[in-house]
């Protein structure tokens, strides 16, 4: 235990915590993207996929605990990066000139902050209904479809979705390095998964909202 306490002190440490941490999220966001998608197949389909989901409430809930402690440790540890990297040069630099750093990068712990209350938000949304003015237990699809044809939310649903697909990008792309993949070599290689993947995500995600709009579901 003194062993594992002392790599989570250690920047390596953490940038692996929030690595394996990363990458189960995002597998949790594919699958999830990809469970969402069925709601283009009908009430039916969809609903009972929804069903499916609550099968096994043992499994989900071991699954959702999961994934609470990841999203837990990937938050705090990416915090405690960051106020360490601050903390090393307290007073700044005079003027700023990013190199290797892309917009994704410099914005990693705003997208990620904005993201943890989307899904808060997310939660309360359609998953216990607690802020869903049209909410119907059991019936997902009627749930998600009148939930997002309300414009805020639309726009709201929109902004997270295009910062989940920044912060994927960045994310995807530093994995790799983390794990000591970063090479000139490979470098072509995983800009181009990080750029396809988020792209899948942000354009998946999109799709429905901008089906729900068209109210090409009825």
């Amino acid at each position: 235990m003194h062993l594992i306490a002392e790599f989570y002190r250690s920047t390596p440490g953490k940038k692996s915590v929030i690595a394996v941490t990363g990458i189960i999220l995002f597998t949790c966001v594919l699958f999830h993207l990809l469970g969402n998608l069925q709601i283009f197949l009908g009430p039916e389909k969809f609903n009972s996929y929804a069903r499916l989901l609550h099968a096994a409430p043992g499994f989900l809930w071991a699954v959702r605990f999961v994934l609470f402690a990841a999203a837990f440790l990937h938050v705090i540890t990416a915090v405690g990066v960051t106020l360490r990297n601050r903390g090393a040069r307290p007073a700044g630099y005079a003027a700023v000139r990013y190199r290797e750093a892309d917009y994704a990068a410099r914005t990693m712990i705003w997208s990620g902050m904005f993201i943890a209350v989307f899904t808060a938000y997310h939660v309360l949304h359609f998953t216990t209904g607690t802020i869903h003015p049209d909410f119907i237990r059991g019936d997902v699809y009627h749930n998600v479809t009148a939930g997002l044809r309300v414009p805020a939310v639309s726009v709201f649903y929109f902004a997270a979705s295009v910062l989940l697909g920044l912060h994927l990008y960045h994310g995807l792309w530093s994995v790799f390095q983390t794990v000591g993949l970063s090479h000139p070599l490979y470098d072509p290689w995983r800009r181009a998964f990080a750029t396809f993947f988020s792209l899948v995500i942000v354009a998946g995600n999109v799709s429905i909202l901008v089906a729900a709009l068209l109210r090409p579901f009825s």
